[in-house]
């Protein structure tokens, strides 16, 4: 049996549809799975066990496929859904360029997308409506991020070249997609934690991508220059290099984004700050501490695009701190 997944999107988003593998595996144990995204995310799929082949964009196959399973709606994938030949098709296409539901199952999730009501009071993870729209059974599921040995030893490098140790680093990642301008937090409680934090021994790598390299850059040297000495990522490090850095970590604090999901794909202890999107629809695996902002129902998801100084200053370094030491 041959199937083809599409899932193209965001990049959190293809790490968190990985455990859709584990249930079609489940269910056709003998399966050959094909998995179509884009070339920026393709290195983490290419090492999955589960998956027999990774193709990127642009695509072309005559080939048939028993099953076709697509979780992405956004245009390009739903046309390349419509165009691939398949027995059975689960998951999204499109009409007259709008997103519809191949089969009933799929249907809830493309409503929490146009309904604000159903959005705010959804309780569903994203990974159970994924399995919904598969019409697989969902139990909770866990596929892992695979790291090469490559990016392994970049990461043991980093850590004798800066002479730390692991058992206290807390990596704290600074970015978030600027779709939502209140997703990241507030730069005054961000140092106030990671000054407290210093004051109990804990060890901090600042982690940034290339959106974030000015303020990563303020943010270090403001504190270098108070004396606090403390870690960075390269903002250029690839996606299997950050994903790397973030498996020594021993905590990792974020907001909702691609550093949440590469580490709850690595199952390391993470304290996530929601300020403007669903907590509900992000799935803990028993390792993940949701901080919700006392204000999001203020703000999602009608104002989720509206930036609000006050709401990214809700959740206090307190607070975080106080969760890290629950953690310990």
């Amino acid at each position: 049996m041959k199937i083809l997944i599409i899932k193209l999107g965001a990049k959190g988003d293809v790490i968190r549809t990985l455990p859709i593998l584990s249930a079609i595996k489940e269910r056709y144990p003998d399966s050959e799975i094909h998995w179509l995204t884009k070339p920026d995310i393709s290195s983490f799929l290419s090492l999955q066990p589960l998956i027999n082949e990774v193709f990127e964009l642009p695509f072309s196959t005559k080939e048939e496929y028993d099953i076709l399973y697509n979780f992405d709606i956004e245009n390009q994938a739903t046309e390349y859904a419509k165009k691939v030949k398949a027995k059975q098709k689960f998951g999204f296409s499109s009409e007259n360029e709008y997103p519809i539901a191949f089969n009933t199952g799929a249907e809830y999730y493309l409503n929490t997308l146009f309904d604000d009501e159903l959005k705010k009071t959804n309780k569903k993870t994203y990974q159970q409506m994924m399995f919904e729209a598969a019409e697989l059974p969902y139990k909770k599921q866990h596929v892992p991020i695979i790291l090469n040995e490559k990016d392994k030893k970049y990461a043991d490098e980093f850590l004798k070249k800066n002479n730390l140790n692991s058992k206290k680093l807390i990596g704290i990642h600074i970015g978030a997609s600027e779709r939502w301008p209140s997703k990241k937090w507030h730069d005054n409680e961000l140092k106030k934690f990671i000054k407290s934090a210093k004051q109990k021994d804990y060890e901090i790598l600042l982690f940034g991508g290339p959106d974030e390299i000015a303020k990563q850059d303020l943010l270090f040297n403001e504190l270098i220059n108070e004396g606090i000495k403390i870690y960075r990522n390269n903002p250029n490090n690839s996606d299997s290099e950050f994903a790397s850095l973030v498996n020594i970590c021993k905590y990792i604090i974020c907001s909702d984004s691609f550093a949440l999901h590469v580490a709850l794909a690595l199952k390391k202890p993470t304290i996530a700050l929601f300020f403007c999107t669903s907590p509900h629809e992000v799935e803990d695996y028993g390792i993940l501490k949701k901080k919700i902002s006392p204000l999001l129902n203020n703000f999602f998801p009608e104002k989720s695009d509206k930036y609000s100084e006050d709401l990214v200053k809700s959740i206090t370094a307190e607070e975080i701190l106080k969760e890290i030491e629950n953690i310990e």
